[in-house]
């Protein structure tokens, strides 16, 4: 079977390995890098609509047996900003499963910078004096004081999204 995932970043192939792999014993997964034409931070439904798009184009171009899209970005509920994952699988016969990750809040000074257009990897890069925070432990992994990780994060985003194709018979 062939999982592929709608980015380069390792943190979201490892988070889809380690997903598909409590249910599915041989498979491979690959990385591809699509055009998703979502701002690097989605605010809201765009960040849904970004998860969506990569996993579209890969069903499009690619045609995995599974195809993962995987979007971080920022949501307000009630007057509270958090930081999450969507996530967007497309299987070989074009059915949909979606997914979220758990969401955890943003100081507010860093909310202010995300919508002004700044990423929110950048922004802890610099806040942290770190390079490359995206694809090592994320911002969760500061603010929870290592005991999440992106990887950890997002593998719950994508085993709801798995949910439908584990219950076909409920969903399809």
């Amino acid at each position: 079977m062939k999982v592929l995932v709608a980015s380069k970043n390792p943190v979201k192939i490892k988070a889809v390995e380690r997903a598909f792999g409590r249910y599915f014993d041989d498979f491979v997964v690959e990385g591809i890098e699509v055009n998703h034409g979502i701002p690097d931070q989605p605010v809201g439904e765009e960040t849904f609509r970004g998860a969506e798009q990569r996993a579209t184009t890969l069903f499009e171009l690619y045609k995995g047996d599974y195809n993962v899209g995987i979007e971080g970005g920022i949501l307000e509920i009630s007057g509270t900003w958090y930081s999450f994952g969507a996530v967007c699988i497309i299987d070989k016969s074009g059915r949909k499963g979606r997914g979220v990750s758990p969401m955890f809040t943003l100081p507010d000074f860093i909310v202010q910078r995300l919508l002004k257009g700044e990423e929110l990897g950048v922004v802890m890069d610099e806040l942290l004096n770190d390079h490359n925070t995206k694809q090592k432990h994320g911002a969760i992994g500061f603010l929870s004081k290592g005991v999440i990780d992106r990887e950890s994060l997002y593998i719950s985003g994508v085993i709801m999204a798995l949910i439908p194709f584990l219950n076909q018979s409920w969903y399809f």
